[in-house]
């Protein structure tokens, strides 16, 4: 059987794929799993019951599914604060800001509404290990926790928990936001009820798009997937700046007042070297995966600040932030971590420390996204193949090397078995557009003859 966690936790066709039967076991194995040790111990001791956080985004088939979690870990014997609609990032701020067992969000992320998911986070905020999601996903054939009385589980509505997170994102802020104009984008999704009032107590002249959540919506032609419209509603408005948003808000893309795309490893170059700058980017180290563009790369060298590449992941990532204290590193589709604020991506926290970047130097975003060359990339899925073999082809391997001598320094080949399907990726990157791409496709073919099924 396939792993049931993927890399960002379990995801799938609501109600087909993650049924409120799995969410329900899947929540008594976690209640299981997540309250092992002395802090549990010690909170058994003194009569208290362990404690989730427990979140979801607007889709609509968050509803059920949080209501099966809720059972879950309630009938486990867990008291659970129930957030409502908030981001992913401020889950994970919650769990840590109260000092909770664990917590969990129900949301699919940039995927639409028809899919959803459900991710783990333990004490602290921070996402899980692959061998604890092991241990859960193993635990779901086991006996369950049955407590009775008074040992069963409460849920409560947690409050004040969108106030908490709002009044942390503002603390973090270096400079405010006063003078500058700027689009959001928070497609229909998590960001829509904390965006904009974010942006605007800190000073922003704020327009809003993509904040009418129905529950069907979400990330429908909208948010850091689908930049059109951001770009558009920059142009149309004269904006200094656009902020995009997925649906769970863990993400930010940005759009310069030309329209210009500005992506993570942009935002990563510019704030890396803000941080840098002011003293406070630790070891002058920026952590990137291995799929960020070559051109982060160089821009960091000639700032004298070394880059750690890690898997595809933010979970990755920030497994490396935290080996040595480090202070930031996120991916190029727009998971950025700033580990002295966040356990975990957070879109708004990097839309506003990006936009504080724009009011603290006068730069247009245009100005500040020089920092760095983006290198042509392509990517191609070569799909229904033997990935497995990918490793030990020496054929495949004959073929990268001669394209690595071609492109010298002036580019890169990737070759990535998927984690989830018969596919592989190749990734190319060059100094121009055509030898990217006649690389990555000569590359995929032989790929797709040396693996075929």
């Amino acid at each position: 059987m396939p792993r049931l966690f993927g890399t960002d936790g379990v995801r799938g066709l609501a109600n087909r794929d993650l049924t409120a039967g799995l969410a329900l076991g899947l929540a008594q194995a976690s209640a299981v799993v997540l309250t092992q040790g002395r802090r549990a111990e010690e909170r058994r001791a003194q009569g208290r019951r362990p404690v989730a956080v427990l979140a979801r985004d607007p889709r609509i088939s968050g509803e059920f599914i949080s209501a099966a979690v809720a059972a879950g870990l309630a009938s486990s014997g867990v008291d659970v604060l129930d957030a409502g609609v908030i981001p992913t990032p401020a889950a994970a701020f919650l769990i840590a800001d109260i000092g909770a067992d664990f917590g969990v969000m129900i949301s699919a992320s940039h995927n639409p509404a028809p899919d959803n998911g459900i991710k783990f986070f333990a004490f602290g905020g921070t996402k899980l290990p692959d061998d604890v999601e092991n241990r859960i996903e193993a635990h779901l054939e086991d006996e369950m926790l049955t407590p009775i009385g008074g040992d069963v589980g409460r849920i409560r509505r947690f409050a004040d928990a969108e106030d908490r997170y709002v009044v942390h994102l503002l603390s973090t802020l270096p400079h405010r936001l006063d003078g500058i104009h700027v689009v959001l984008d928070c497609a229909h999704g998590a960001a829509a009820g904390v965006s904009p009032q974010v942006f605007t107590d800190a000073g922003a002249r704020v327009t809003v798009i993509g904040a009418d959540p129905d529950g069907l919506n979400i990330n429908d032609g909208v948010g850091s997937t689908h930049l059109d419209n951001l770009a558009r509603a920059v142009l149309k408005h004269g904006a200094d700046v656009g902020i995009a948003h997925d649906g769970d808000a863990d993400r930010c893309l940005a759009v310069d007042r030309d329209g210009n795309i500005v992506d993570g490893d942009q935002i990563m170059a510019i704030l890396a070297v803000s941080m840098a700058e002011r003293g406070v980017l630790k070891d002058r180290t920026l952590v990137a995966t291995v799929m960020s563009n070559l051109g982060l790369k160089k821009a960091m060298a000639a700032h004298d600040i070394r880059v750690i590449e890690t898997r595809v992941g933010d979970r990755y990532v920030l497994e490396e932030l935290n080996i040595d204290g480090l202070s930031l590193g996120g991916e190029q589709s727009g998971h950025v971590i700033m580990t002295k604020y966040a356990t975990t991506g957070d879109g708004i926290l990097t839309g506003l420390h990006l936009v504080a970047e724009m009011a603290r130097t006068g730069k247009t975003l245009g100005e500040l996204a020089s920092v760095m060359t983006v290198f042509p990339q392509i990517l191609v899925n070569v799909r229904d193949i033997n990935h497995h073999g990918l490793g030990s082809d020496t054929a495949i391997a004959d073929a990268v090397i001669a394209a690595e001598t071609e492109l010298g320094d002036t580019g890169r080949v990737l070759l990535r078995p998927s984690g989830t399907e018969p596919m592989v990726r190749v990734m190319v990157e060059a100094a121009d557009q055509p030898t990217a791409d006649r690389l990555a496709h000569q590359l995929a073919a032989v790929v797709r003859e040396q693996l075929a099924l």
